[in-house]
């Protein structure tokens, strides 16, 4: 089932960091993240839910900024 909240979100064991992207576009990285913590995400039925149960308010995280929109954009033509 599709979150609502939750656009898109994977896990990088080594770092032990969970990346989230929100509905809203913003991106957060969670670090020192269990892996069981994101496979039990995973599993759950509700992301949302999930994430402001167990995540949100329990480890540190960073906002990471979107790229500026003329880098996204490509090459310009002439």
């Amino acid at each position: 089932m599709p979150s609502t909240v939750i656009r898109h979100y994977t896990y990088d064991e080594p770092s032990r960091e969970l990346r989230i992207l929100f509905q809203s576009g913003k991106r957060y990285v969670y670090q020192d993240v269990p892996k069981s913590t994101f496979e039990a995400m995973k599993a759950s039925f509700s992301k949302g839910e999930y994430f402001n149960q167990h995540i949100r308010g329990q480890f540190s995280f960073t906002r990471v900024s979107a790229p500026p929109e003329s880098s996204r954009a490509g090459p310009r033509r002439q």
